[in-house]
């Protein structure tokens, strides 16, 4: 999608598949509402007093032009009392009347910035559709390619902004519904490896399956054994002029590109949808090289480690130990578990490669779904200052993240009877937070946030690119710091 910028233009000469305006109250319409209204002859009023427009954040109503606007359609959207959130919603739901190429967008002049570029943003993100292998009709279904930005609140450059952000969510959404067969850890490896070559300043290395053994890669590698496909590590650095010296920001994303459960095989009803198991390290790679795109002045290293889970001759067995990266032994309780495994050796290359704020993206517990549902991704760290800034990201971003405890007292849990860890707790209590227990014991003492995106990262069988602007507004907060 790429925007322009009309900041005195008249929306109802204004060429478009489909006009959006906003409505905050029905019965007060103001703005684009208001002049649309009357070239449609006080139709939006009167659907306004039959409860047919409604002013309540995403609620929609659609106005078929003919021949009075440039615009084939109006979607009149409401946005509530206002807000990002609101305006991002509205978008979203302005995007499911789209049918075109061209969208012209029409906030009210009350509309702040961050308003404006909240409904461009919405927008983008809802007109997204996976058709990758699709045939016939819903294959010529044209994707949005263009929306007019009709305010005088927003920038060029903040639109640009929007619009690689939106670029990095839906291809973060790409790599998450690609099927298992056609992403496996390779590709995933060449596609970070296009986007080094595409983006000034990112450097790119993958690790493979001898450099990892030579590494004492042997968490991940355990994971990876069943599997015909080769595990990899992507390593993503950048290092811009201006950065703050003091912080390196560490990012880590779960990539298993496909998961069985191994020899703790999962049950077959719903078993395609483990193709999203990499939506962690989707959003990471997608996410880091949006931070270098924007040249976000922060100092990163991105470590995606990336295996297939199959239940294959060699593949590792419960009571297994293997020993990771830091020479940490782990006992293998359940090979369904392997999303904490090769979590612990990317956490522990990361520190080993200098980042000193750590954060890692994963789908990782059904529980936290359970808790938290589709709204909040569970949120757990291991320093009060690093946490609350990552909360705070997830705030202002619209990727929310909801703080979940980390105790002492929870250790026993991960303590294995016969090696240093176990991988999974025979106790049915606090899965969540166990993962995130066991994930800390590989982060050196560096402050270290887990997100688990097991439910906002997949939803009804689809990728959503969660992370992605979480790591953005991170990026952007720790630069600030200079």
């Amino acid at each position: 999608m790429k925007t322009t910028l009309r900041r005195t233009a008249d929306p109802l000469k204004t060429n478009a598949d489909l006009l959006v305006v906003c409505v905050s109250d029905p019965k007060k319409l103001a703005g684009p509402a208001r002049a649309v209204d009357r070239a449609f002859g006080g139709a939006l009023s009167t659907a306004a007093a039959s409860g047919d427009l409604e002013g309540g954040a995403g609620k929609l109503t659609v106005f078929h032009a003919g021949d009075r606007l440039r615009a084939s359609k109006v979607a009149a959207v409401g946005v509530g009392g206002g807000g990002t959130e609101a305006y991002r919603a509205a978008g979203r739901t302005a995007a499911g009347a789209l049918n075109g190429k061209r969208a012209a967008l029409a906030p009210p002049p009350k509309a702040t910035e961050a308003e404006v570029e909240a409904l461009v943003e919405g927008l983008g993100v809802g007109a997204y559709r996976f058709q990758r292998f699709r045939t016939g009709d819903d294959a010529r279904r044209p994707d949005l390619e263009r929306a007019v930005v009709i305010s005088e609140a927003t920038t060029r450059d903040g639109l640009e902004r929007v619009e690689r952000t939106v670029e990095a969510v839906n291809a973060a959404r790409d790599l998450a519904n690609t099927p298992g067969n056609h992403l496996t850890p390779a590709v995933l490896a060449e596609r970070a490896k296009a986007l080094g070559a595409e983006i000034p300043g990112l450097t790119v290395k993958v690790l493979g399956r001898a450099q990892l053994e030579r590494m004492g890669a042997g968490a991940l590698l355990a994971v990876a054994r069943g599997s015909a496909e080769d595990p990899a590590m992507i390593v993503l650095r950048h290092r811009p002029k201006g950065a703050a010296p003091a912080r390196v920001l560490g990012l880590v994303g779960k990539a298993v590109t496909f998961d069985t459960g191994g020899i703790s095989i999962k049950p077959s009803g719903g078993m395609e949808e483990m193709k999203l198991d990499m939506a962690g390290g989707a959003a990471v790679l997608e996410g880091a090289a949006l931070l270098a795109r924007l040249q976000v002045p922060v100092e990163f290293i991105a470590v995606i480690p990336a295996a297939e889970n199959m239940p294959g001759g060699r593949a590792v067995k419960p009571g297994d130990v293997i020993t990771a990266m830091n020479g940490t032994t782990i006992e293998v309780i359940n090979t369904d578990a392997e999303g904490r495994l090769v979590l612990a050796d990317g956490l522990a290359h990361a520190v080993r490669e200098g980042a000193t704020h750590v954060v890692d993206f994963a789908t990782l517990t059904g529980a936290i779904v359970v808790a938290l549902g589709e709204v909040y991704a569970g949120l757990f760290g291991s320093d009060d200052a690093w946490t609350e800034e990552v909360r705070a990201a997830g705030e202002a971003s619209g990727d929310l993240a909801w703080h979940m405890p980390m105790h002492p007292d929870y250790d026993p849990l991960i303590r294995s009877r016969v090696a240093d860890l176990a991988n999974a707790a025979k106790k049915r209590q606090a899965g969540p937070v166990y993962a995130a227990q066991f994930l800390a014991e590989f982060t050196e003492g560096v402050p270290f946030c887990h997100v688990d995106i097991a439910g906002t990262g997949m939803v009804d069988g689809a990728g959503t690119g969660f992370g992605v602007r979480l790591i953005r507004a991170l990026g952007e907060g720790v630069a600030s710091e200079r």
